[in-house]
């Protein structure tokens, strides 16, 4: 008898673990994730080895594992840093979404202009209460002219100049957006983590951790 009840309790138990997980999984899915910047396309806003808090809600709540809204889908701003997959080879971005749908939006020697307004200097550009700090170091990259259409928006990096981005693969449809990133929370430093100075390198991986909106 005894044995039958462990049995049992084993049994719940799985069960209430895997009713756990998959809530786990749906919610990360569905509400937030995380996401790691690989790449200086995003400097100076964003740094090689950021990791940032993604709002998964910030464009509709969808149901789970797929892009089909719920409710509440919501249109991009301008200023927007998002993740989506690259329509180009599906590996994960992100970017600034710089025009939305209805914008004339004009970029010469990698600085903007939206609606014939130029949005700031070669360093600081703004949208809104939000400023992007740009990268011009390598140039502006290539020039760019467009109305953009009802839908679409415009997703480029800050690092004009070393950003594959919209100006190459085009306009993004609104619903491809995966989320909104909202702060940075951790940024590597300069310190290189070696055996021989285990506490000055468990400093700065402590020493990391931040909280930076975006």
């Amino acid at each position: 008898m005894a044995e039958g009840k462990r049995k049992i309790n084993w049994t719940s138990e799985l069960v209430s673990l895997a009713i756990v997980l998959a809530a786990v999984t749906c919610a990360r899915s569905s509400l937030a994730d995380h996401y790691y910047v690989p790449s200086g396309s995003m400097e100076y806003s964003l740094m090689p080895g950021d990791r940032v808090i993604v709002d998964k809600t910030a464009y509709g709540v969808r149901i789970p594992l797929t892009k089909i809204d719920m409710f509440g889908a919501a249109t991009p701003r301008r200023g927007d840093i998002a993740v989506f997959d690259s329509p180009r080879d599906g590996v994960r971005l992100i970017k600034r979404i710089v025009a939305i749908g209805g914008d004339s939006v004009s970029l010469a020697n990698g600085q903007l202009k939206i609606n014939g307004q130029p949005l700031g200097d070669r360093e600081i550009e703004h949208f809104g209460d939000r400023n992007a700090q740009l990268n011009l170091r390598d140039g502006g990259g290539p020039d760019y002219d467009m109305q953009i259409p009802a839908g679409m928006v415009l997703a480029i990096g800050d690092h004009r100049g070393n950003s594959l981005d919209g100006r190459y693969w085009g306009l993004l449809d609104e619903r491809e957006l995966y989320g909104r990133a909202i702060a940075i929370y951790y940024r590597s430093g300069e310190t290189e983590m070696r055996l021989s100075a285990p506490w000055q390198s468990l400093k700065a991986l402590v020493g990391g951790f931040t909280w930076r909106p975006l």
